[in-house]
């Protein structure tokens, strides 16, 4: 029995993958959720700024979602896709408040840390795994997500 799975790549390397790519799609799936409920309820001065802001935000994030579930099932394995395993699962919790414009810059802010984190630990095991399509697809990610760091920080004035 082959220890390779049907795109060269070791089995329980793969596994472990997929393992660390279904948190990440958990936790992008809270702070898609939590993006949509400031778009939908922010309110104040910044309303017209942050309403497009956070549509583009959750738009990107969907999209993120879509390619991290379709790369668990290339890795050969399943992606979840309940809202109770994606809650279990993320270290990003959701959003309560959802009506001030500051605290979910805040939040968002620290959803992309974690985001970024959990990404360089896949970036990390994809290396070692010689997963060159994990691989890209994450240095992507941290790439783009890094500059909006800047830029939702930049609008905190921090």
């Amino acid at each position: 029995m082959s220890t390779r799975n049907a795109i060269g790549l070791d089995k329980a390397q793969a596994k472990q993958l997929a393992d660390k790519l279904n948190e990440l799609l958990a936790n992008y799936s809270i702070f898609y959720q939590n993006t949509r409920g400031y778009h939908w309820n922010i309110k104040g001065e910044k309303f017209f700024e942050l309403h497009v802001k956070f549509e583009e935000l959750y738009n990107d994030l969907i999209l993120k979602i879509d390619e991290v579930a379709e790369r668990i099932l290339t890795l050969g394995h399943t992606p979840n896709h309940n809202y109770s395993d994606y809650r279990a699962m993320s270290r990003i919790q959701e959003s309560v408040e959802v009506n001030n414009g500051l605290k979910a810059v805040e939040n968002i802010l620290e959803s992309f840390k974690t985001t970024i984190i959990l990404q360089r630990e896949l970036l990390n095991l994809s290396s070692e795994a010689d997963d060159e399509g994990t691989n890209a697809l994450m240095s992507d990610y941290i790439r783009e997500q890094e500059k909006l760091v800047w830029m939702y920080s930049a609008f905190l004035n921090k």
